[in-house]
């Protein structure tokens, strides 16, 4: 036989409507226990006073004494509306432009809490590389040999000259680096963060920068490669309005990417391998190990790849090379599209994030 749940009142334990997370009420919880012993104790005392005594039962019609857990139900209500409002949880579905404004919401939270996010990536740095002698300088040292080795390889088979091919190699290779990183790493943004996800409330706009903040300082490693052929062959970048105007429009880009490959590889497992697959076949497709100006018919086509005009406003401009107004053209409308499908997949799919992952 089931036992019979306890006299007493726990109004303050009720649901309403209103917000969309549960916060618990300790101190309510505990008074609502010391009820419940009470409760227990007494009637055990009871229960023992009548078996010892041989009193006999009560008559019907009399009056039960008062209930001690329900007289001290005001005093519980007083002390629960002292502490602030109740927990609450809002299980209505989103309806209309609100999950739109839940997204922008997201955003303006994870922005205030821009430093957090920051030392999260940079945290996610050290760990990686506990316990290493060099750290994160062993991908520069691959760099450097990588760019080394294919660049007297591959300037001696386009017939380039190597003061010429270097410098827009090393500068196409971290680049591309960098933009795999994103694509590869942006896909667990939120599988990797699921037991913080599951623990603290924390926008998940927080975890994509902490994925974009990891990138970008892993991406600074394999700066002094570029740096140091830029001296070798006197380079010098065109100092303009292109150059934070690139770096801006990378940025937000990268933000962008990272956003949207991480809903979808919250929802779907199988987007890593296909991501992978689909940047190596972009690796050799757009112009990172040649250079552009050895197509001569159908140069216009080359605009149709969204990875050209992305790395051509950085490259040609860091290099002094002129960008026509067409790539800027592209590449802003590719940005454009990008952050309106990120944007529409985030908000349509924030508020089941936490249960895929």
């Amino acid at each position: 036989m089931r036992p019979q749940a306890p006299d007493f009142c726990l109004s303050h334990c009720r649901l309403r409507r209103g917000r969309d997370t549960i916060r618990r009420d300790r101190t309510a919880l505990a008074l609502a226990g010391r009820l419940v012993y009470r409760a227990a104790m007494n009637s055990d005392e009871n229960a023992d006073a009548g078996t010892q005594s041989g009193d006999a039962p009560m008559a019907a019609g009399s009056a039960a004494p008062d209930h001690p857990a329900v007289s001290a139900e005001p005093e519980l209500r007083a002390e629960i509306a002292a502490q602030g409002p109740e927990p609450v949880l809002d299980l209505r579905p989103e309806k209309g432009f609100a999950h739109i404004l839940h997204a922008l919401r997201d955003f303006r939270q994870g922005m205030a809490l821009f430093r957090l996010g920051w030392m999260l990536g940079w945290l996610d740095i050290k760990l990686r590389y506990r316990g290493s002698m060099l750290g994160p300088f062993w991908m520069t040292i691959s760099t450097a040999v990588l760019v080394g080795s294919m660049g007297v390889l591959y300037a001696a088979l386009f017939h380039i000259e190597l003061r010429v091919y270097l410098p827009f190699l090393s500068f196409s290779l971290v680049l591309w680096a960098l933009l795999g990183s994103t694509v590869s790493e942006g896909c667990a943004t939120f599988t990797r963060s699921a037991g913080l996800i599951h623990a603290v409330r924390m926008p998940f706009s927080t975890h994509v920068l902490r994925v974009t903040v990891r990138n970008f300082l892993t991406f600074l490693h394999s700066v002094g490669v570029i740096a140091i052929v830029f001296m070798i062959f006197h380079i010098t970048p065109t100092l303009n309005w292109q150059i934070p105007a690139s770096l801006m429009l990378w940025g937000v880009d990268l933000y962008a990417i990272t956003l949207l490959v991480g809903v979808l590889g919250a929802r779907f497992r199988d987007i890593p391998p296909v991501s992978a697959s689909v940047m190596q076949i972009l690796f050799f497709v757009t112009p990172v190990l040649w250079k552009p100006d050895l197509i001569y018919t159908g140069r216009q086509y080359m605009l149709l790849d969204p990875c050209f005009p992305f790395l051509e406003i950085i490259r040609g401009t860091f290099m002094g090379t002129p960008v026509r107004p067409s790539i800027w053209l592209m590449a802003i409308l590719y940005s454009m599209i990008l952050w309106f499908i990120s944007f529409l997949l985030f908000a349509r799919m924030r508020a089941r994030l936490a249960y895929w992952v």
